[in-house]
């Protein structure tokens, strides 16, 4: 199985590698531009950002490669959102799968952030920059991310992620679903 990744972020690259171990995939990491801000603030905005990253992989892999198209193209966006029912601001991962003709898309865990994050996000930072602040670390982001300090180590970015990209390879996986 020959992947392309929209991400050179290593813990994206080991959320689609952990997923797909199974199938010894070849992972190549390609640098996409997501199409939506640095800090999604929406399910919609997230999605639009993980479906561009997948779609853009897939084009750039098929059209850097000498004739070979890669089987998939993944997209990994984090975002936040608010959620009826819930307080706060929600921590929101998405996922996006194509194969040049279909896309589909799956979401990791969500998880609601302190009140002092999300009155820094308010105010226009973006998470991880906020999260190494209140840290003082650098590159949360590509490390255990705020899903794993924000959970004590219950899970960490690269496993939330991971869900994400385990639900979006689902239709492509199993005879479930409609495909013309």
């Amino acid at each position: 199985m020959n992947v392309a990744v929209g991400s050179t972020n290593p813990v994206k690259i080991g959320a689609v590698e952990r997923t797909l171990e199974r199938f010894e995939p070849t992972v190549t990491a390609v640098t996409v531009d997501s199409g939506v801000s640095e800090q999604p603030w929406s399910v919609e905005e997230t999605i639009t950002g993980a479906r561009n990253r997948a779609r853009r992989a897939y084009r750039a892999l098929a059209d850097e490669s000498d004739g070979e198209i890669p089987d998939y193209g993944v997209g990994l966006e984090g975002g936040v959102a608010r959620f009826d029912g819930t307080d706060g601001l929600s921590l929101i991962m998405w996922a996006a799968v194509t194969d040049g003709t279909h896309t589909d898309v799956g979401s990791g865990p969500s998880l609601r952030l302190p009140d002092d994050v999300t009155s820094r996000l308010e105010a226009g930072d973006e998470l991880g920059p906020v999260m190494d602040d209140l840290l003082e670390t650098t590159g949360v982001a590509e490390t255990e991310g705020a899903a794993g300090v924000l959970t004590d180590g219950l899970t960490d970015r690269t496993q939330a992620l991971a869900e994400g990209v385990a639900c979006a390879f689902g239709p492509f996986l199993t005879g479930y679903y409609d495909r013309e």
